[in-house]
């Protein structure tokens, strides 16, 4: 499992950009992840599956509503990661309302969430390969804080507990 100090894994996470430009083609794009946190401090939502009910319900939620606050603390993206295409992530960034506030990065094949070690099989329950429910706080790449969740709980991995760690990371 990837932990402090360790650097992203290299590779590409996906986002549907809904309005062409700079440089973004409407639809699906893929984004390099070592050269999208270059030179940033990025604060990273995991997550078991769009429309789900703790992320739609508490975990992505706190982060769009801490967003200002999280930019006040020096952090200049949100991401929320979970292993869905890109069209799904899409689809539950605009019913959450998450445009200019949160980045919702798809992993389609879960290659970003193995290559972390933040995998979980959940075959038993129909979902197959999803990823754990974790925070971290990333600068320039190098992991600076993680919260990793325990099977079924909600209980570090939110909003306020990355938002002290950003204002303590200073």
């Amino acid at each position: 499992m990837i932990k402090i100090g360790d650097r992203l894994p290299a590779g590409s996470l996906q986002e549907y950009i809904e309005v062409e430009g700079e440089g973004c083609s409407l639809g699906p794009n893929s984004f390099d992840i070592q050269k999208s946190a270059a030179g940033k401090t990025i604060a990273i939502l995991g997550l078991p599956g769009a429309f789900t009910p703790t992320c739609s319900a508490k975990h992505l939620p706190g982060f769009i509503e801490n967003a200002a606050a999280f930019k006040a603390a020096g952090v200049a993206e949100i991401w929320c990661i979970s292993v869905n295409d890109a069209y799904v992530m899409g689809a539950w960034g605009r019913d959450q309302k998450t445009d200019g506030k949160v980045r919702m990065m798809a992993d389609g094949n879960a290659d970003f969430t193995r290559a972390a070690g933040l995998s979980v099989d959940r075959s038993a329950s129909g979902m197959g390969l999803r990823s754990m429910r974790y925070s971290m706080l990333v600068k320039d790449g190098i992991v600076k804080a993680l919260n990793v969740e325990a099977p079924g709980k909600f209980e570090v991995s939110d909003a306020a507990t990355l938002l002290r760690q950003a204002r303590g990371a200073g």
